[in-house]
């Protein structure tokens, strides 16, 4: 045990399992499988910058749960690894997940060989976590997020599951460009000359990628690749639904392979070429909107552009050591002088609130998401396409001081800055936020001792009212697929704080694995893995107190208890050992958790008006046609579309006119459409609106299109469901 185990209370479950299997005929069996995990798109917090006022209010592209299953047979010992667009994993959500796949699959997963990891999107809904610390933003647990979490998680197994065939893996790495830079870069200072030597950059470049083939085919079926950089490219002030920069990466992806071997699509049809554009505009000047009329429930999923029927190629970008790594490439800089911020503090001026990090599209957070995904698309469609490494050997996997948090966790970060009155590295709290503390609960005199040199803000730890605000049972497990070992960890490592617990993984393989592990072997971290503890940094760090390390629940010994426990596991992993479990469990509060979201608003539409009518039509453009660049747009009277998520549907089409036929060529899971909800007053009434906004792409074909809403109202309290569409006047492209 570690000599300062006293210092740090951290319980970690240690729950062990033991599985060797060998290849099958040099194959083995691989699945994938990806399901709509996109929850409520009105009035619901967002999860990751901890600001009650970001609330949700439209969809710029769904999230998704995507999922690969390695297996020995179609019984055989497997495991599966689920990547969520979500901002990182629940303990609760990893729970009901299994006791679903009990029910259905009995005993083939479980928590030893199932890892679930966030992407870390900020941009996604709250109140799926169970600690009070995670929901006190959100008003508390949403079981609309949890359970859409919960069903697309499940479903992507299912289809994974379904979907197993013989097959090969593929590894590749390189280093992307550009597309992280270290946000505390004073505490990466802190760490030894000569390690940092080592190194050529403060942050991790490396991704990882895994090509899986179907061998009846030779054609490919999914793609997952790890790569450390946050999902911060849009603000704290952005208010759609969106997968940030690493859910792009997938959709780029994912359509760049699609469309590259014949795809579904219709959008590179040259109507152009058939009729000219005056023809094309005076078609389009005839045609009005619909209206608001009646449709199914699932009728939004015909309109889908990408329809899931389980056999779709799955494109992952899973997170990594991610804790001081912002896709804010260009810098941290003072909005009121222009000037850089403070390097010790990121504040100007003693003023926190002033010191935000820049995109490489700044000032557009859109287009800063967009190049940070394109440029991990662009390596991962190089690693891709150049892939010829294959994996072999055995699958097999292991599973296994009160939490507290500081004044530097208060300021937040560059990527979204915290509470005014706090800098990173404070190292004291003043009086008066030191007896707002105590109100909630004055930390032990052992906590304050244990946590040093980080102040108390929140002792986490030590608070139960109304149920536990911070996890105490944490789950760390380790995934073999030959040479390649994936450590699943439950936070944020830093640059350094991974780099170390990977080498001494690796290091503990081969010193013990009887020659099958060498220098070749490939250890990536999964981070947000399983369940969520915040940040966890290299003890020299720790002294700063950045916000990374004020966000180390569990002291300044974390990382090492990391390492102790996850050489534990490489040992037994190496010499076949089979560990016993140490009997913890992780709590299930689902019974306990409270909910302080009011229900939704806008159950009707004005008098005289249809949800799904036209409140703005499209206004056409000067020259009579939008030029590619441009953003038609339309809104229409709706319902909140907290009423029905439309899970693998659609709030938002554009169609395009082929022959007498509208055929939908972009939805609400495109990059280039966004689905915006407001909410507007009236003679004392509240009505909803949404805004269908379509930035026509560069290589959207010449033609006559519209723009369509889908929606679902309920008009009183125990009444079904009433759907309804409506399409707004048409207008061409040229």
């Amino acid at each position: 045990m570690h000599k300062h185990q006293h210092l740090l209370p951290i319980f970690v479950a240690l729950c062990a399992a033991f599985a060797l299997i060998d290849e099958v005929d040099g194959e083995y069996l691989i699945g994938v499988g990806s399901y709509d995990m996109t929850g409520p798109a009105a009035g619901v917090n967002m999860m990751g910058y901890a600001n009650i006022d970001q609330n949700t209010a439209g969809i710029h592209f769904r999230l998704r749960a995507r999922t690969f299953i390695v297996a020995e047979s179609s019984q055989g010992a497997r495991f599966a690894f689920v990547n969520l667009d979500a901002g990182m994993a629940s303990q609760l959500v990893t729970i009901k997940v299994l006791q679903r796949l009990k029910t259905r699959f009995g005993d083939l997963y479980t928590q030893e060989n199932l890892a679930i990891s966030g992407t870390h999107t900020h941009a996604g809904p709250a109140g799926y976590l169970q600690y009070v610390v995670y929901s006190v933003t959100s008003l508390g647990f949403i079981n609309q997020t949890f359970v859409a979490i919960v069903t697309a998680i499940e479903q992507s197994i299912i289809q994974a599951h379904n979907n197993l065939k013989p097959g090969s893996i593929l590894l590749n790495t390189g280093d992307v460009e550009n597309a992280g830079i270290n946000r505390s870069p004073s505490a990466y200072l802190f760490n030894p000359p000569e390690e940092r030597a080592r190194y050529t950059t403060n942050v991790d470049t490396t991704m990882t990628l895994l090509k899986l083939l179907d061998s009846a085919s030779n054609r490919s079926i999914g793609a997952f690749s790890w790569f450390a950089t946050h999902g911060t490219s849009m603000s704290r002030e952005n208010r759609l639904i969106s997968g940030d920069n690493k859910g792009a990466a997938a959709r780029f992806f994912e359509d760049w392979f699609t469309f590259s071997n014949n795809s579904l699509s219709t959008r590179n049809t040259k109507f152009s070429t058939i009729q000219n554009i005056s023809t094309l505009r005076n078609k389009a000047q005839k045609i009005k909107a619909t209206g608001g009329k009646p449709c199914g429930k699932t009728t939004s999923q015909g309109f889908k552009v990408r329809k899931n029927d389980g056999s779709r190629f799955v494109g992952a970008f899973c997170q990594s050591n991610v804790g001081d790594v912002t896709p804010n490439v260009l810098g941290a800089f003072c909005t009121d002088t222009g000037k850089p911020c403070d390097f010790n503090h990121s504040s100007c001026n003693g003023n926190d609130q002033l010191c935000v990090g820049r995109g490489p599209g700044y000032p557009d957070e859109i287009l800063s998401t967009k190049i940070i995904g394109e440029r991990q698309f662009e390596k991962a469609m190089e690693l891709f396409s150049s892939a010829t490494n294959p994996l072999s050997g055995k699958i097999d996997y292991r599973h296994t001081c009160p939490a507290a948090v500081g004044a530097g966790f208060a300021a937040g970060t560059t990527d979204g800055p915290g509470v005014f009155g706090f800098q990173q590295g404070d190292t004291e709290i003043n009086e008066m936020w030191k007896r707002l503390r105590d109100l909630l609960k004055e930390p032990s005199q052992y906590q304050v001792d244990c946590q040093k040199p980080k102040p108390v803000l929140l002792s986490t730890g030590e608070m139960f009212v109304p149920y536990a605000w911070a996890p105490a049972i944490l789950p760390i497990q380790i995934l073999r697929l030959g040479n390649f070992v994936i450590l699943s960890v439950p936070g944020e490592f830093t640059t350094m704080a991974g780099r170390r617990l990977r080498e001494a993984v690796k290091e503990t393989l081969i010193n013990n694995g009887n020659g099958e592990f060498d220098n070749e072997t490939r250890v990536v971290m999964a981070g947000l893995t399983n369940t969520y503890s915040q940040y966890i940094v290299t003890f020299e760090e720790y002294k700063q107190q950045r916000y990374e390390a004020a966000s180390t629940l569990y002291g300044p010994h974390t990382l090492s208890a990391y390492i102790q426990e996850f050489k534990k596991l490489a040992k037994a992993m190496a010499t076949g050992e089979q560990l016993g479990g140490t009997g913890l469990s992780p709590p299930d509060l689902s019974s306990v958790q409270l909910s302080l979201l009011q229900d939704p608003l806008g159950d009707s539409p004005p008098p005289g008006k249809r949800f799904g009518d036209m409140q703005q039509d499209v206004a056409q453009p000067k020259g009579g046609s939008f030029k590619k660049g441009d953003k038609p747009s339309a809104t229409f009277w709706s319902a909140n579309p907290r009423y029905d998520l439309l899970i693998e549907g659609t709030f938002a089409v554009v169609e395009m006119l082929q022959g007498e036929r509208w055929v939908p060529v972009y939805d609400d899971d495109d990059f280039c459409l966004y689905f915006k909800w407001n909410v507007t007053v009236d003679n004392g009434s509240l009505y909803g609106l949404v805004t269908i906004e379509w930035g026509v792409p560069e290589d959207a074909a010449s033609g006559v299109y519209r723009l369509r809403h889908f929606g679902s109202s309920k008009k009183t309290k125990d009444s079904p469901n009433e759907y309804f569409t409506g399409a707004s006047s048409a207008f061409t492209v040229s």
